[in-house]
């Protein structure tokens, strides 16, 4: 999925489903850390990805806040 699509996808959720996939991002994340740390293979542009991720969903759930 594209950036803009994942966007939008995201302004159309609501605070309940954006606090959902904030959590599942941060479950993904810890998970690419700990794989990194343990040494196994892992695709090191998915952390940058899972980091920027979290970034638009905290974006967005502030800019539903105002």
């Amino acid at each position: 999925m594209k950036t803009s699509e994942y966007v939008k996808s995201l302004r159309g959720k609501d605070m309940k489903a954006l606090a959902e996939e904030l959590a599942a991002l941060r479950r993904e994340q810890f998970n690419l850390r700990m794989q990194h740390a343990t040494g196994q293979p892992a695709k090191p542009h998915l952390v940058r990805e899972a980091r920027k991720k979290i970034a638009r969903v905290k974006t967005i759930a502030r800019s539903q806040v105002k």
